[in-house]
């Protein structure tokens, strides 16, 4: 163990100096303003409180290029029907293959991809879009709930509760043919994920991550642990075999609920401003991140004005932290301060 762990930090070095090189690639956010996924209104207006919350003038200010691409427009078919318990499988379906599109183009020119959800169904597509141009890709899933239940051990059918089962090879055989994702196969193994944050697990699900063996931090490991020996063996189980591409996907009800009041399924005893921050710092800090998500804001949850401006604000610095605003300040590059004896003589660094 001492070993693996003197091996991590030799990578986590060379990450960091990756991080340097890297820090002006260009950022993409794509809106996706979309509930289906589950039952509660409101968090189809997610990627308009981001924004609205600063989003783009943040982004701005880490020397990067941002790009806008909008919000993507969702349509919805007239009828569908409810399929082995499911709720609107194809109106689910079919907003994913768009958004599938979507992601795979903004990765695929170049652009670290920030989708702003919308519920956590969303990442079905963001994180498949990814694939098609990152097929090694490392997925990082940062949410209370582990959202691994299949149709059958799902128990209220929504699919925002479901995503990760139908990216997962290893549950392919149980995953039945539902209308609407003919569009896709499994293509993440379960050694490719690591849960953090977790603390509202269905029976179904915790027999799905110890049958398959899947790396999870609960809330109560982080207790244990600490955050920074979680990001460390995170990190590691990832990438210490080789640098790959990571995929950021973070519910915004990671966080305890006094913190992200406006979620439409909060759950006591979540992450603090500073385990949430940690967390992407240190993602930042490896160069790696290709993609990410942010889901799960719902202003209509929030039960004042100011706690759904907080909960928007929080989503703004998670995103914020992950491409590089760093707490002691984001600074655009000082090679040199004017020196006191006039503009012909600077005290160089």
């Amino acid at each position: 163990m001492a070993l693996r762990r003197s091996l991590f930090c030799l990578l986590k070095t060379q990450l960091k100096h990756n991080c340097q090189q890297s820090r002006a690639q260009s950022v993409a956010v794509i809106g996706a303003p979309f509930s289906k996924g589950q039952k509660r209104r409101g968090v189809e207006h997610g990627p308009k409180f981001i924004r609205d919350a600063g989003l783009l003038e943040r982004l701005s200010n880490l020397d990067c290029p941002v790009h806008d691409l909008g919000d993507l427009t969702f349509h919805h078919p007239e009828k569908d029907d409810t399929c082995m318990q499911v709720r609107f499988p194809r109106t689910v379906g079919r907003a994913n293959q768009l958004l599938a599109g979507a992601v795979s183009s903004a990765v695929g020119a170049g652009h670290t991809c920030v989708m702003l959800g919308g519920d956590h169904s969303l990442a079905i597509g963001s994180v498949e879009g990814h694939s098609r141009q990152c097929p090694d890709l490392g997925l990082i899933w940062v949410d209370a709930h582990t959202d691994v239940n299949t149709p059958a051990t799902s128990p209220s059918g929504n699919l925002h509760g479901q995503s990760v089962a139908f990216m997962l090879k290893e549950l392919q055989d149980k995953m039945p043919d539902l209308p609407g994702f003919s569009w896709m196969k499994p293509f993440l193994s379960s050694r490719d994920l690591v849960y953090i944050g977790l603390r509202d697990v269905d029976p179904g699900e915790y027999y799905i991550l110890k049958t398959l063996g899947i790396q999870y931090f609960s809330m109560r490991d982080i207790d244990r642990l600490g955050i920074q020996r979680v990001m460390e063996e995170t990190l590691d189980h990832l990438l210490a075999r080789s640098q790959r591409p990571l995929h950021l996907s973070f519910d915004i009800d990671a966080f305890d609920p006094s913190l992200a009041p406006a979620t439409g399924t909060p759950v006591n005893g979540g992450l603090t401003y500073r385990e949430g921050i940690y967390i992407t710092e240190e993602i930042h800090n490896t160069g790696l991140l290709s993609a990410m998500d942010l889901v799960e804001v719902n202003p209509l949850q929030g039960a004042s004005r100011a706690a759904m401006e907080a909960t928007a604000a929080l989503a703004v610095d998670v995103i914020a932290s992950s491409l590089g605003q760093c707490r002691v300040g984001s600074h655009v590059r000082v090679d040199e301060i004017p020196s006191s004896k006039g503009d012909t003589e600077q005290l160089r660094l």
